[in-house]
Order: structure tokens, then C-alpha cells, then sequence
């Protein structure tokens, strides 16, 4: 047996170890192996999201981290990305039982989108805006910003709170990382969740965006507002946004 195929069957076992056992390795040894390449894809799955792991018995958890353990192929080494390939394994590869939570798949993104808050790239200070800024300068979304909708109350998910269905209307969130550098998250009407959506798409796709080119879109989903009644509107809102560190400026 050639060098390649040995080592494919060395992994093999690692991720499945109903598997045969590698010929000429100790059974030990290989349980070694196994044992400290599970545990630390454990642990990091575990860390990622610790609300969808406390509602789990500690031996359906693993049951769980051992399906994306054996069955999901991860795109990247890199540990902290682990969490997107966790998230990326429910979403497409495992199949929801009833003995999984109905809010398991959002509650596992909105963990997720802290991960990716948590460890975003700080804004520099020349970004930050003063709500005299606001008017003379392009805005955008801070990388340490998400914005995020959910069918459920994703936040106030425990072990003593695990609703059984969706709330009467849809749930809108910035998750973001605050000046404190701590992982916060700001509940948005649906007015304020578009603004905010509309300033990331424009952040995506151009270098930001003026309050003046907001308040020309929004009146194109208005049309019965006037343009004065929408910024005396919006620039509350985008100057608490400013305030936290959720918009800043592109340049």
C-alpha cells in the first residue's frame, strides 16, 4: 500500500473509527490520534456556540459534533473558522430531528455572527463618526457590525426559554462589537433594520453611502413621506448608530 493511501486511511479512521484500523498502528495509539483531533474540533464547536450546546445532553452534543466531525469536508484549517463550517453543516448537511430544537438553525447563525463580531478587524479611529459628521461624510457598516433577521426571539434563547414557535413578527438585530469591545446586540424596528441593511448593501458595493442618497431611496419606498419628514426621522437613528460605533465613515 502506497504512502497516500496509507495516509488517507490514517484519516479516515481519525474522523470515523467504525472504520478499519489503519494496518500496522497500534489500536492505542491510533485512539491517541483520534482522541486529540476530536476533542479540539470539540472544544472549538463547543466555545462557538455555548447556548445551542447547553440545550443538549452532554452525550447528544457529541453525538452531534461527531456527525460534522466524521461527515462534514472543512475548506479551511484555521480554527476559528471552525464555527462557519459547524454553521455550514447544519444548514446543508444534517438532517433536524425532533429531538433538535425548531429554532436550532438560528440560533446557531446568531452565535455565529457574535463569533464574527467578536474577532472582526477594529475600526480605526479616523472612521468614527460625530453626529456632526454625519451629513459631510460617506457612511458604511463597521466590520464589527451584522445585520441580521429571525423567524424567533434568538436572544433570549436558555435552557429555560426554548420556544416552541415563531414570534408574531420577524426579529431584527445589529450584532455588533461596541467601543468597549464588547459583543452587544441592538434591536431594530423594520424601518431601521432597512435602513441599516441598505447601508451595508451600499457598503458592499460602492464606498458608502451620503445621508442625502438615504433619504432618496427610502422616499422611494415612501413616497407618502416627504423628504423632511424621513430625515427628521432617520438622523436619530443613524446618529445613535454613529454613537456605537455600528456606522462609520468609508474613508
Amino acid at each position: 500500500m502506497g504512502f497516500m493511501q496509507v495516509q488517507q486511511q490514517f484519516m479516515d479512521y481519525i474522523r470515523d473509527p467504525s472504520l478499519p484500523l489503519p494496518e500496522g498502528i497500534e489500536p492505542r495509539r491510533m485512539n491517541i490520534y483520534r482522541e486529540l483531533f476530536f476533542n479540539n474540533i470539540s472544544g472549538f464547536v463547543s466555545s462557538a456556540f455555548p447556548v445551542l450546546n447547553s440545550l443538549y445532553q452532554d452525550e447528544q452534543w457529541q453525538a452531534l459534533v461527531q456527525k460534522f466531525f466524521r461527515s462534514h469536508d472543512c475548506q479551511t484549517p484555521i480554527f476559528v473558522e471552525i464555527a462557519s463550517e459547524f454553521l455550514a453543516f447544519l444548514q446543508h448537511q444534517y438532517q433536524i430531528t425532533q429531538d433538535d430544537p425548531i429554532f436550532m438553525l438560528q440560533l446557531a447563525h446568531y452565535e455565529w455572527l457574535e463569533l464574527c463580531v467578536a474577532v472582526a478587524p477594529d475600526t480605526p479611529s479616523s472612521q468614527l463618526l460625530v453626529s456632526g459628521d454625519l451629513a459631510q461624510r460617506r457612511l458604511c457598516l463597521a466590520t464589527c457590525a451584522k445585520v441580521a433577521q429571525y423567524a424567533f426571539d434568538v436572544q433570549h434563547i436558555s435552557v429555560d426559554y426554548q420556544p416552541i414557535e415563531p414570534t408574531p413578527q420577524a426579529n431584527f438585530f445589529c450584532v455588533f462589537r461596541d467601543l468597549t469591545e464588547q459583543v452587544a446586540f441592538l434591536q431594530l424596528t423594520p424601518l431601521s433594520a432597512q435602513v441599516l441593511a441598505y447601508i451595508e448593501q451600499m457598503s458592499l458595493s460602492q464606498q458608502g453611502v451620503t445621508v442625502e442618497a438615504i433619504i432618496v431611496w427610502l422616499s422611494e419606498h415612501y413616497p407618502q413621506m416627504s423628504n423632511d419628514t424621513l430625515l427628521s426621522g432617520c438622523l436619530p437613528l443613524l446618529q445613535q448608530l454613529a454613537q456605537k460605533g455600528i456606522i462609520i465613515s468609508s474613508t
